[in-house]
């Protein structure tokens, strides 16, 4: 199959191009700048230059491609109001592309707040409260009656493993080395799922291969890791104490990070893995942290 991928060198992205090639599949990737035309080119990828504004070029990559896997995304936290809805547009251009082809259209979207329970791939998610992202993916499901393949990997706050430096395992090691001081919101039994991004990767074939038009699927190994013990690795690994912050000091220590780190947010992957026979076979989150790679790579920046 010939597949177009975007955001083929960010941190789930490079896990899918190697997959994807590792089991056949021709690839010609998104690449924005030169920095980002060479890695891929390095690692035996076509290379389609542009970036998700280029509406005009994205349907045409689509058109030409047999399937597409969008994993890229404007991670813009300072207005992530208008990096969802370019994203939006980018999904409705080449959802357009490929419609009333039966290919498959893939992207990556996240798994929902359910407070007091844990999520599963049957919540679809209130269209008055999904907020930008989920919009597009609400749009993306919608164009499986237009005879697209659609399916939405739906990934966990936390997708690790080595090569994760903008991710939120990365950024909370930052705060606990600006403060001097492993931090958890409340009593820390507050739960993250997660899962490793190379068994994400696997999922991300496994959808474009087979996935049913119109599927949610979960991209979850760990359903819920206290955040109290990623404290706990966090401060064992740069030396430092590890205490609790009071929910309402939270936005104060950890910024932005401040809502989520105080989020009970477990999710399962039990439908996904019936359905495509997703097993994943790598270290979860607390002993994925215990290896040491996040902690050498943050020593060097």
């Amino acid at each position: 199959m010939r597949v177009f991928v975007t955001g083929g060198t960010g941190n789930i992205g490079s896990g899918v191009v190697r997959e994807l090639l590792d089991h056949g599949h021709e690839v010609v990737g998104l690449a924005r700048s030169d920095a980002s035309a060479a890695a891929l080119e390095a690692a035996g990828v076509a290379v389609h230059r542009g970036e998700l504004a280029d509406l005009d070029g994205l349907r045409a990559a689509a058109a030409a491609a047999d399937g597409v896997v969008h994993m890229a995304f404007v991670h813009d936290f300072t207005d992530f109001t208008a990096s969802a809805e370019t994203d939006l547009r980018a999904v409705r251009a080449m959802g357009a592309a490929l419609e009333g082809s039966g290919r498959p259209l893939i992207i990556a979207s996240g798994t929902s707040f359910a407070p007091g329970r844990t999520v599963t791939e049957a919540d679809e998610g209130d269209p008055r409260t999904a907020g930008p992202r989920g919009v597009t993916e609400q749009e993306l499901i919608a164009m499986a009656g237009r005879n697209v393949r659609s399916a939405a990997v739906r990934f966990p706050p936390t997708v690790h493993g080595a090569g994760d430096v903008h991710g939120f395992i990365p950024r909370l090691i930052g705060v606990a080395r600006d403060r001097g001081v492993a931090a958890f919101a409340g009593d820390g039994t507050n739960r993250w799922p997660a899962v490793h991004r190379l068994d994400a990767a696997h999922l991300v074939r496994l959808a474009l291969e087979g996935a049913p038009a119109g599927s949610r699927l979960h991209g979850v190994d760990d359903e819920g890791v206290p955040l109290r013990h990623v404290a706990e690795v966090i401060g064992r690994h740069l030396g430092l104490p590890v205490k609790g912050i009071a929910a309402e000091d939270a936005a104060g220590h950890f910024g932005w990070l401040g809502a989520l780190v105080s989020a009970d947010v477990p999710a399962t992957s039990t439908a996904t893995r019936a359905l495509l026979g997703w097993r994943p076979r790598h270290a979860g989150l607390l002993a994925d942290l215990d290896e040491g790679h996040y902690f050498q790579a943050a020593a060097t920046r």
